[in-house]
């Protein structure tokens, strides 16, 4: 038997999340994320590499990606966008594919936020599972080390494309 999905009070500490400051504008940030080029430079974690992205950002448009790791072992990912708030917050999904037809095995849905900072952008990443059992696993792969390079391949990208923008 599944176990439900845990949605009530407390349902905070199903969550992992990363978050750091952007020396750059949130538009910038948002621009890195939504322009289909982009994420082939930051999505996966070197030294695995993301030979193929397919993104439609908007609510209901997909979410594929490929991972490729040195030794050729390929980790593909797919979802759809839920929400979009032009240079403020990206809510996407592996529990719904195209169509918002429900994915085989859903993992996670996550909210990504883009807050104006004194230093530029606060980009926070949210990760949100439906049970202990996926948020341990998803912890247990990695999540604060790959997500978090990650993140950092992402800020040196936005950093080169505000210099490009100077």
């Amino acid at each position: 038997m599944t176990a439900a999905a845990d949605t009530g009070a407390g349902a905070e500490r199903l969550d992992l999340t990363i978050g750091r400051i952007i020396d750059a504008p949130r538009a910038l940030v948002w621009k890195a994320w939504t322009d289909p080029e982009h994420p082939k430079q930051w999505w996966a974690p070197a030294p695995l590499a993301t030979p193929e992205c397919e993104l439609d950002p908007r609510p209901g448009g997909v979410f594929r990606t490929l991972m490729r790791a040195p030794d050729g072992a390929e980790y593909p990912t797919s979802g759809i966008f839920l929400e979009l708030v032009e240079n403020e917050r990206i809510v996407f999904t592996d529990a719904l594919e195209a169509g918002y037809r429900p994915a085989q095995n859903p993992f996670f849905t996550a909210i990504v936020t883009l807050e104006k900072h004194e230093g530029g952008t606060m980009y926070t990443a949210r990760a949100l599972h439906k049970n202990d059992a996926d948020r341990e696993k998803h912890e247990q792969m990695g999540f604060h080390e790959g997500w978090g390079i990650c993140l950092e391949q992402l800020a040196s990208l936005v950093m080169e494309l505000k210099g490009a923008a100077m």
